[in-house]
Parts: structure tokens; sequence; C-alpha cells
């Protein structure tokens, strides 16, 4: 049930960032799928929508893990011997084991209208909940998988499915245990539900599928491979994502076990190509940053999660002095604002090279367009979009921010962009159009109060306390 609207045929932008510029009374039309057909300057035309902000494209979520939405602020609590990464998991594995399908519904609808409201118009759902909490797969495997879809349909976000491969306990193919079970399946059962999933994504233009490893401990890179070639059409030019080199543990696991760090040996197993989005990539040297380059991969960065987690700071200025690509995602949810990450993303930086405006190209100008530029580039292209930004053919996804808000006064659209990332008001969004349907009116999904009562319902029912 999709309760978005019907797609627009037409906006006008006061001000808009595009492809070629910045433009004013800037005419955007829609096709019937809901992408960009054309862009033109006109300040009398008759249109759908006017919006008087400035205009954006909307920014792709690139790692979301929509089940992790329940234990946001429950695990700050300091346990003895639980105070890393690994502690971490068996939290949330705990407070995740339990939930069923129409409780991941309930999860992800209410988590896709909040980040639609903060400027995400698209989410790559990086999705490993596959059966139930015993491991008993359900009568149609991919009944998990179907809930997210629904709900993105109900929130009007385009969604990338990511399938997650996991049939492994570690590096040296121990078996899963407890709650990994749910996680599990041989490549067998895991084809079978990579070919459900496509049919629930085909001839859906806000549906797409890619293919996800969990990580290297829970796929050996020769799995990952022969499951891709198996796969056949189902990935034919399918984004590939994978968790890599996230905690030192994993790495040193690797080093010893392998003989070589993760992203290196990945890269030695696996032909890594523009079309893979290495998830974190925290701990990595020299080589493994001009591999990353070379092969055109975006890294995909979550820097709130991975701060929360204390995994470490992966080093984007180099990446990016490479011409490497990168964007970002909510992944654990305990942010689903992207100026809060490309805040983060900015600020580690400088304090790690004690120096400011790092991710700016030299004297490119706005550090504010260069990171929301690069996030939609590199999220974008992880989603397995090759189109990005304001220009024909791209997916018609705006955001409007709305730059008459008082901390916004005197500020040139560069510099509003600037100030929403750095020192703007809590949400300045006012206007979402996704795939060409109007989502968010003055701030508000009209779906977001009956998406939270629901939401809150369902956890107190879980009582995770």
């Amino acid at each position: 049930m999709r309760t978005s609207g019907p797609r627009l045929n037409s906006v006008r932008c006061a001000t808009a960032l595009t492809v070629f510029g910045w433009k004013n009374n800037c005419v955007i039309e829609f096709d019937t799928s809901g992408r960009i057909q054309s862009l033109r300057e006109d300040s009398e035309a008759d249109v759908d929508l006017n919006l008087k902000g400035t205009v954006i494209a909307g920014i792709p979520n690139l790692h979301s893990h929509a089940h992790q939405k329940v234990i946001t602020g429950l695990t700050e609590h300091r346990i003895a011997g639980q105070d890393d990464f690994w502690g971490w998991r068996e939290l949330m594995y705990r407070a995740n084991a339990r939930l069923d399908p129409e409780q991941l519904q309930t999860i992800a609808r209410y988590l896709y209208i909040d980040m639609l409201q903060k400027g995400y118009t698209s989410v790559a759902e990086f999705h490993y909940l596959h059966h139930q909490p015993d491991g008993t797969p359900y009568a149609d495997r991919s009944e998990m998988s179907a809930q997210l879809l629904e709900a993105a349909s109900e929130a009007g976000i385009a969604i990338t499915l990511l399938p997650v491969l996991y049939c492994r306990g570690g590096f040296n193919d121990e078996p899963v245990q407890n709650a990994q079970h749910r996680f599990f399946n041989n490549l067998e059962d895991y084809l079978a539900l990579l070919e459900s999933c496509h049919s629930l994504c085909a001839q859906d233009p806000d549906r797409f599928l890619g293919f996800a490893a969990h990580s290297l401990r829970a796929v050996s890179p020769s799995v990952m491979s022969s499951t891709i070639e198996a796969a056949g059409k189902l990935l034919e030019s399918a984004p590939i994502h994978i968790h890599v080199a996230e905690q030192m543990r994993e790495v040193n696991d690797c080093v010893e076990i392998n003989g070589a760090r993760p992203v290196a040996w990945l890269y030695d197993q696996c032909d890594v190509t523009d079309r893979w989005c290495l998830i974190h990539a925290t701990h990595v040297d020299p080589h493994e940053q001009k591999l990353l380059a070379q092969s055109g991969a975006i890294v995909g960065l979550c820097p709130t999660t991975e701060a929360n987690l204390g995994d470490g700071i992966f080093p984007a200025a180099e990446l990016m002095a490479n011409n490497g690509f990168l964007g970002v995602g909510s992944d654990s949810q305990v942010c689903t604002s992207p100026a809060e990450e490309l805040r983060l993303l900015e600020y580690s930086q400088r304090f790690s090279l004690r120096r400011r405006t790092v991710l700016v190209p030299d004297d490119a100008g706005s550090n504010g367009r260069a990171l929301t530029t690069a996030a939609t580039i590199g999220g974008n292209r992880a989603r397995g979009e090759r189109l990005a930004g304001l220009q024909p053919g791209a997916r018609g996804d705006l955001v409007e921010i709305g730059s008459d808000h008082v901390e916004f006064a005197g500020r040139s659209p560069d510099q509003i962009l600037d100030t929403w990332i750095f020192s703007g008001p809590d949400n300045p969004v006012q206007n979402v159009v996704a795939g060409g349907r109007h989502v968010v009116h003055d701030g508000v999904h009209p779906s977001m109060e009956s998406a939270s009562r629901a939401y809150r319902d369902m956890v107190n029912a879980l009582d995770l306390s």
C-alpha cells in the first residue's frame, strides 16, 4: 500500500543545485517512472509544485540495518567486558532475535519516513534477518525482505534491497552460532531467496536489488564469487556490498589466517570493480587506499555509527585526494540525518589531520557543496544508479532546505549548504520529492503520525528495557 501520493509532472525551484551549477527558477519535469525528463529556467510555466527554498538532489543512504533501530539508546550502559564492538554485537543479537515480520515492517516504515524528513530519498537496506528466531525458514523465504519492501513503498522512499549472504562463523569456516542461525543460508537456499526478492522488485521503478556478503568473516571470497556467478542475470550490473575492516580484531585475524589485511585480501581474491561498495573499510593502509581508488569502488561510511561503536576513523582525505568515491549511511540508526553524517565525516578528518575544510578539493569553494555532491554521486553508485544529481535521466529526488530560516539570513546558496551541515537549525528540510512524488510537506511526512504511533506501541510491547 502506497501512501505517498501520485507522481508529479513538474516542479519549479527558486534556487536549485543542478549538475550544471546553481540555477534560478529551475523547472524540473518528470517522466511517468519518476525520473527527470528535463530542466530549464522558466519563471512563468504552470507547475505542480513551487519550492521557494534552496533545492539539492536527494542524498542516498547507502547502508541501513532497519532492525537495529529498536536498540538505539539501549546500549550505552557500561557493562564490564562489553565496552567494544563485540560486546555491542551480543546485545544487538539478543534484542533483534525476537523480531517477527510484522514488527520489522513497523520499524522500517517509521524509520524510512524519518529518513525522508531528514533529507535521505533512497536507502540501501543491508538485510540479514532472513529466518525465524531459531533459524527455521519462513514458509516464504522472502517474508522479511517483503516487509522491508512494503515499508519503503508505504513511506515513498526508493529502496535497494541487499539480501545478505551469511554462511560461516569465522575466517576458519567455523559454524554459525546462536543468533547467527537466523542469518544463515547455504548457496542453494540463498539463490532461492534472491530469486524471490528479484520477483518482488521487478517492474517497480522504486525498488532495486543488489547482493551483499555480510563480511569476510561470514563469507569466503571464493563463495562470494561463485554465488555472484551462479546468480547470473539476477545480479547483472547490480551493486555488490560487504562489511570490511571495520574492527582491528578482524584485521588481525585476517592477517593471522590469510596472510593479508582484509581489503588487500579481498582485492587479491575477487574482481573488485566500480560495482562494489565496501562498508566502513576503517582500517586500511596506503596500498589498500590505492586499490580502493583505482578500482572505482565506493567506500560506504557511517560516521555516527562508527563513532558510537568505537571503530576508528577512515582516512577519507587520502581517498578523496586519490579521486576515490564515498557515500554515507545510517547503519545502526543512532542518527538518521545526512547532514549530521557529513558533519561528523568532515570533523573526524579535522581531528586526525588538525586542519580545516579537509574534504573539499583545493580552491573548490564550499565544503557543504563538496560533501553533498560526493555523497550524492557515491551513494547513487552504491545503489546501482549511474546518474546522480539534478540532470535528465536521474531519479527525481529533490530536497528543499527552507532557506528563509533566520540562521540562513544573508547567505548565498553555497553558504546555505555550509550552514545546514555545520551550524544550521535542527532540521530545516521543508519539502522532499522522491521519485517525482511529494513525500514531505512543510517538514512533515503525512504518515508520520500513524507510523510513530504504531512504532511506539510495538516497542512498548517488546519491552526491551
